[in-house]
């Protein structure tokens, strides 16, 4: 099932720290494993995925170190102790925005 892009832009963040805060990975290891367990429903582009690093490095959110690998250099992001904390909160906030809209969603049908 494919999912409007104005309901995930919301989102991204707290998917992208969600991953994160399993351990660092580099872009392409995010993409694949946010779509590996979304079943395939949030499927980043490159394009979409590095502007929100850059920006949660800009906040302090998560570092980036690099790492030469067969070759190539990859760079390794990990989520920060104000990152966890501002995953909490964003969890916090998922969990009242996802019953709010049951809420109403329920409601609407019940009427």
């Amino acid at each position: 099932m494919k999912i409007d892009k104005s309901l995930m832009s919301g989102s991204t963040t707290l998917l992208v720290l969600s991953l994160l805060s399993g351990g660092e990975m580099y872009g392409y290891q995010m993409i694949t494993e946010l779509a590996r367990r979304s079943n395939r429903v949030f499927e980043l582009k490159e394009g979409t995925l590095y502007p929100i690093l850059h920006g949660l490095e800009a906040e302090g959110l998560v570092t980036v170190r690099e790492k030469a690998e067969g070759g190539r250099t990859r760079k390794y992001y990990r989520i920060t102790q104000k990152g966890r904390k501002a995953l909490d909160a964003r969890k916090e906030e998922w969990v009242t925005f996802r019953e709010q809209v049951d809420a109403v969603v329920n409601s609407a049908a019940q009427a």
